[in-house]
């Protein structure tokens, strides 16, 4: 019979994230912010001393090649992407998660080889 080889530094922590990054259906990239703007009309009320400012607008605002695209969204298409933007988030955290994990593993793999390789010298008796 052979002696089971103990598992990889962290596996089951880093089965856990994949599974997690599994779970991931879609995903929208960039920001979403709520905002109040000023327009280019001279005489509108939002240039006023105590502007009255139009919106709240929902901006969705990503890159694309290299260039900054904003999209304006409706009440019902934000709540219809916001699972989308949560999963963008959620997939930086758990990416961020498996490479701190990854890195903790190797560091631990590195020391344990290292302890094993390096024989256990004695220290010589001093003469007398």
């Amino acid at each position: 019979m052979s002696t089971p080889q103990p598992e990889p530094p962290f596996a089951a922590t880093r089965k856990a994230l994949a599974e997690a990054l599994a779970q991931i259906d879609g995903l929208l990239p960039g920001s979403v912010v709520v905002r109040l703007m000023r327009c280019g009309k001279s005489n509108c009320a939002c240039k006023a001393d105590s502007p009255t400012l139009h919106g709240p607008y929902t901006q969705w605002t990503r890159t694309v090649r290299g260039k900054t695209v904003t999209k304006i969204l409706t009440d019902e298409q934000r709540a219809r992407y916001q699972p989308w933007f949560d999963n963008n988030r959620r997939l930086k955290d758990l990416i961020a998660k498996l490479e701190t994990v990854s890195l903790q593993a190797i560091q631990t793999a590195d020391e344990l080889a290292t302890q094993r390789s390096t024989p256990v010298r004695k220290t010589p008796k001093p003469q007398t």
